[in-house]
């Protein structure tokens, strides 16, 4: 079971990989802050499918950690971007 959690992770980390070139090549600044959301969103189950793989069930609490700043994230770069839109 732990090769194929093992595999699963690693599909999600060439994900990660793809979304880097989209932040570093990315269009806009919206492009890039979706890519990086998908970053987070994939880094954040590779750590649940590594939790149990590696007998660490901490690594629950970072993944959540991660997913609550993920959000903080999102609604900085909204309201940014309001703010910048009414001047």
């Amino acid at each position: 079971m732990s090769a194929f959690l093992l595999s699963i992770a690693l599909v999600l980390m060439a994900g990660i990989a793809a979304g880097l070139i989209r932040v570093a090549i990315g269009p806009s600044p919206s492009d890039r802050m979706m890519a990086a959301q998908l970053m987070g969103t994939s880094g954040i189950g590779v750590i649940l499918l590594l939790a149990p793989v590696l007998a660490v069930p901490a690594l629950i609490d970072v993944a959540l950690i991660f997913s609550l700043l993920a959000a903080v994230a999102v609604t900085a770069f909204t309201r940014r971007r309001l703010a910048n839109d009414g001047d």
